[in-house]
Order: C-alpha cells, then structure tokens, then sequence
C-alpha cells in the first residue's frame, strides 16, 4: 500500500470520528433542549424521551473511545493529529457528562412536576441560563468543527454569564423558601436543575479549552481568561 494511500485512509479515519463526536454532540444539544422545554411546560413525554437518549449517549462514548485507541494504535499518529485525537477523546467525556447533567435536568423536572406545590417557582435565572449553556455548547461544537481558537476563547468568557444566573437564581430560591416552606422540598430540586446547568456551561468550556489545544498545542485548562485568550490569537 502506497504512503499517499495510507494518509487518504487516516484522514477519512480522522475526519469519520470528527463527525461521530459531532453526532454526539447534536444528541446532548437535544437532551438539554428538551430538558429545559420540560422543565417549563412540565412535560413529562420530554422527560421520558431525554431518559431514554441517555442509553444511546453512553454507548457513543464506548464507540467512539474505542475507534479513538484503534486509531491510535494503528496510524501512530504524528504530533498533530495525536492532540486532534487525544482531545476527541477528552470531548466525548465532557459531552456525555453534560448528557447526565440534562437527565439529571429531567429526572428533577418529574419530581416537581409531580409535586405541585413546586410550580409557583419563578424560574427566570434558570431559563436564561439554561439558554446561556445551550448557547455556549452549542457554540463550543461548532468550534470543534471549524478547529477556530478564537471562537473556542469566546465561549469560555460567555461561562461567567452563567455563573452570575446561578447566584441570582440562589438569592432568589433562598427568599421563596423562607417564605413559603411547602416549596421546600421542590426547591432543593430546583436548586439541583441550576447546578446542573452551571455544569454544562462548565463542560462547554472544557469542549473549548480543548479546541484551543488542538489548534494551538497548548494545554490552557489552568490559564486565566485573559492568558487563555493570548493563546488563542497567537500567530
């Protein structure tokens, strides 16, 4: 087999599990969006549907692991494309953490709704960062896909958005539990949905921290924003 064959091989190799962690990564982006539209509405055919999307999400990790090391141990891969699969790796991880963020998003979600008392919650911290982290993952894909550093150093800035909703959103349950203590109880879950959510947002930011590691070979997961973002616009 010629050497020009056997890089055509290696980059449909590459370019076939690009596009399996992308597929991944579709499927979180609709287990969160659906999540968040059944914590709204309190549906509960969402809920079962962001379930059953779980077994399916964990067997893409075990798949695309697995095609991650054949490859590995079969092209010996130069410095590039090793960091390109090192962090595939790394990615399927982090997404299919965030895929247990939004079960655990639904599995809170029939509680409440089957509660009750739970309803009267105002919800806005939760929804606008719930539509913060679906943003940013969402975003944080469409890095992966393009390999832009730049892009990747934005959407780990976009994760303290999150993080003040999430304070917000604390201050607030705190002042409805102490004024009506029957919400107690779907308050403690409301408070596990927010975390959750500031979770993916974390998660989002790891799928960037990667992307500017592929492109840049410098592994920024300990830098500060600003040095993380230096990186990023190095030429």
């Amino acid at each position: 087999m010629s050497d020009r064959h056997i890089l055509s091989q290696f980059d449909t190799d590459l370019h076939h599990i690009s596009s399996r962690v992308l597929e991944m990564g579709g499927l979180v982006e609709s287990q969160l969006t659906h999540a968040m539209q059944a914590l709204h509405r309190f549906n509960l055919a969402l809920v079962d549907k962001v379930v059953a999307d779980e077994h399916r999400l964990n067997a893409m990790e075990v798949e695309i692991d697995a095609e991650c090391g054949n490859i590995i141990a079969r092209r010996q891969p130069a410095a590039s494309d090793l960091r390109l699969l090192l962090a595939i790796s790394k990615a399927i991880t982090n997404l299919e953490r965030a895929g247990d963020e939004a079960h655990k998003i639904a599995k809170r979600t029939r509680r409440i709704a089957e509660a009750e008392a739970g309803r009267t919650v105002d919800m806005t911290e939760i929804r606008l960062s719930g539509e913060l982290a679906a943003t940013m993952l969402h975003g944080a894909l469409d890095a992966f896909a393009r390999l832009d550093a730049v892009a990747a150093a934005r959407i780990v800035r976009e994760d303290e958005a999150i993080d003040e909703q999430y304070r917000a959103f604390m201050r607030r349950l705190a002042t409805c539990m102490a004024g009506n203590p029957r919400v107690i109880s779907a308050a403690l879950d409301y408070l596990s949905i927010a975390s959750a959510i500031e979770r993916i947002g974390d998660h989002a930011t790891n799928l960037a921290e990667l992307v500017i590691y592929v492109v840049k070979g410098t592994d920024v997961r300990h830098l500060s924003r600003e040095q993380l973002e230096r990186e990023a616009l190095r030429h």
